[in-house]
């Protein structure tokens, strides 16, 4: 593979060598493009490797296979791997000789964790063997054991009463589900009574133990292990655990790190306070332990803070890049520095901070697209290894510096050059409460800026998210443009990347300020653009976007048509039937029983009788954070109304429509709902 470089001024598209004779994106230009995972260094610096999914619109025939590829050299990329089976979780062993991965092969009933050994070749050799299965590896740092999770019954310790239990399960005759508290269900699956558990295994051994066997918090009924890792020395694992969930249903759960010896033994818990610790990693020469802490303090949203404590004895808090106040969504550590990724208004950029004086430095090149998942080797002059993406191209593997981008991949480099991926551009409007609101605007292919396009408005979901420079499956700019529109998203306040207040700002205030925020950048950038057609609007969303969209169903008018997809029409009915519920009266100020402003005044149902525009419903049955019924209620209100109204139902899909077919057949009926009304 020849490498190639790119300029500060020279977007994605161009790098790739694109020509004026290209094509608009169809679904199968999308889907079938390869998809590059996470990259993972060589502590050494030399190699990289990487997941790579070779899609399909046939599950059964798609695969994913680990690539490797020098740093240094103008290779192609070579598998590791190849096979029906996916590989994951891959890691390096310390020495870098070894990679641990899992994977359900042939024979596995569950995934298990293999290792195989780089340095001398060969295949790769399957290492657990338990009934529950195995992922996650994690090597020791003498390279002599894995620490790994797997999903078990309370108390199931042994792998002989894992099986037990499972056997047990099979011959009960009935089908039911027993709570007595809460929660009941999670994201598009009812909750169970597995745990996630923490195992060491020799890599000469075909014995794995329970680090849970003796301590004892793991015995209680609301223990929720959800993270671990290794101590600096090998002597210990570090996890991290809540064990308050069952009391979420009325206040925000916390979880904390403890420390059990790898020989065995109860766990010493050594933080506390009302906080959530997550993403625990040590400096190279042990001296401290660095980890990621969200505050509970009744607020809708916080960042989490990036804090620094010397180790073992957990003394002297320090809170690094307190400055910066952008999300952190990775970090690595490497010999003076941590290497994070951090969000900032739609971009992903990469920051080295010098842990011991707190000095924070921009390092990622250019003023595109996102870096993410950023990992570095070992030493003084460390290799730092990114995903890079665009919105006009997929994630790739890039080698980051100051002043320049060296690509590792290019896996999607011949398809790009034949489609016409315009460039997003960006904008801010000063909104009628003086807030500087960032919005993208994307033009379609074979743009002509003689010719008046209709609007469609993306609304973004969370409402902590924000509309990136990415490439994205979900609501792909590119191929809701194609067709003849132009797409425009705006961060309205509660999103995120310009500060923890602007995104705290939304609290007491779900739906009216945003709403009018992204009319003002509508009309913001119909002045603007000439080619836009004020006459031809639409709008919608997912998730919080389709809450929003069901709100503008109800306060304006001026729309054409309305797509809302898992989206709340009434607040009340989507609290009671959530899987999350304490969240939403932090937003709205109170319990839904308790009358306040919010609840009374925010509620899309209550404005039914203003409900006059199209609306295109969409949802996956499976989804429980913005359950069915909800849609249901939504389009029942549409009939009731005589409004025209199109009710579609995934009944495989969750939050996300995933599936190839269904992913394709959503784009059609949302692509036909906005050519009926706005061509």
């Amino acid at each position: 593979m020849k490498y190639f470089w790119i300029s500060v001024l020279i977007c994605a598209n161009v790098c790739f060598g694109l020509t004026q004779d290209k094509k608009a994106i169809t679904h199968e230009d999308l889907w079938m493009m390869k998809r590059v995972g996470n990259p993972e260094i060589s502590p050494n610096g030399e190699w990289v490797i990487f997941g790579v999914t070779d899609p399909n619109y046939d599950e059964k025939e798609q695969t994913q296979d680990i690539y490797i590829q020098s740093t240094k050299s103008n290779t192609k990329p070579r598998k590791l791997t190849s096979g029906k089976a996916s590989e994951n979780g891959y890691k390096w062993s310390p020495d870098g000789s070894k990679i641990a991965f899992q994977a359900k092969r042939d024979a596995d009933e569950k995934s298990q964790i293999y290792i195989l050994n780089v340095k001398d070749g060969g295949e790769a050799q399957r290492l657990t063997n338990l009934s529950t299965g195995a992922s996650g590896p994690q090597w020791s740092p003498d390279g002599s054991k894995i620490l790994f999770s797997s999903s078990v019954f309370p108390m199931c310790y042994a792998d002989s009463l894992s099986k037990k239990r499972n056997e047990e399960e099979k011959k009960i005759k009935y089908k039911a589900k027993v709570y007595n508290s809460f929660p009941i269900r999670d994201w598009d699956h009812w909750r169970e009574e597995k745990q996630n558990h923490f195992y060491i295994q020799h890599v000469d051994s075909t014995q794995a133990k329970n680090i849970f066997s003796e301590i004892a918090i793991s015995k209680l009924n609301n223990f929720v292990p959800i993270a671990a890792s290794w101590s600096p020395d090998g002597k210990s694992i570090l996890f991290i655990a809540s064990n308050d969930e069952n009391e979420t249903a009325y206040q925000e759960s916390t979880s904390h790190i403890y420390k059990v010896s790898a020989d065995g033994g109860d766990a010493l818990q050594l933080t506390s306070g009302n906080y959530n610790y997550n993403n625990v990693k040590f400096s190279l020469n042990g001296k401290y332990l660095f980890c990621l802490r969200n505050e509970n303090n009744q607020k809708v949203y916080n960042l989490s803070a990036l804090l620094r404590y010397d180790f073992p004895s957990l003394k002297n808090e320090t809170k690094l890049i307190s400055k910066k106040d952008r999300p952190i969504q990775n970090y690595c550590v490497g010999d003076e520095y941590i290497y994070a990724s951090i969000e900032n208004a739609g971009r992903d950029e990469i920051y080295s901070i010098q842990y011991e004086n707190d000095q924070i430095k921009k390092i990622s090149f250019g003023e595109k697209g996102c870096f993410t998942n950023v990992c570095c080797s070992k030493g003084k002059n460390p290799v730092i290894i990114s995903n890079f993406e665009t919105a006009a191209m997929p994630p790739e593997v890039a080698i980051v510096s100051s002043n320049e981008l060296k690509y590792l991949s290019e896996f999607n480099k011949e398809k790009l050059s034949k489609l016409d991926l315009t460039d997003v551009e960006t904008f801010y409007t000063v909104s009628s409460k003086n807030k500087n609101i960032r919005s993208i605007l994307i033009k379609p292919a074979n743009f002509d800026s003689g010719k008046k396009y209709p609007l469609f408005i993306l609304i973004h979901g969370g409402p902590a998210g924000t509309w990136k420079e990415n490439w994205s499956y979900r609501w792909n700019y590119h191929l809701l443009a194609q067709a003849g529109y132009i797409i425009l998203g705006s961060d309205y306040t509660g999103s995120t990347g310009y500060g923890e207040k602007f995104s705290q700002d939304i609290q007491y205030d779900p739906f009216k300020g945003p709403a009018e925020e992204i009319l003002e950048c509508a009309a913001h950038a119909i002045k603007k653009y000439s080619f836009i057609d004020e006459k031809r609007q639409a709008a919608g969303g997912a998730s919080y976007g389709g809450h929003l969209a069901n709100w503008l169903q109800g306060t304006t008018s001026h729309f054409k048509c309305l797509v809302s997809h898992a989206g709340l029409v009434n607040s009340v009915s989507q609290w009671g039937t959530s899987d999350v519920i304490y969240g939403r009266e932090l937003m709205n100020g109170s319990p839904p029983w308790i009358s306040n402003k919010t609840w009374e005044e925010q509620n899309p149902y209550s404005l039914a009788p203003n409900f006059k525009t199209p609306m295109l419903i969409t949802v996956g049955e499976l989804d429980y954070r913005v359950p069915i019924n909800n849609s249901i209620e939504n389009f029942y209100i549409h009939q009731r109304l005589k409004i025209p109204s199109k009710l579609i139902v995934f009944p495989e899909e969750n939050h996300w429509i995933l599936k190839a077919e269904n992913s394709k057949f959503f784009y059609q009926e949302l692509l036909a709902w906005l050519a009926k009304y706005l061509e």
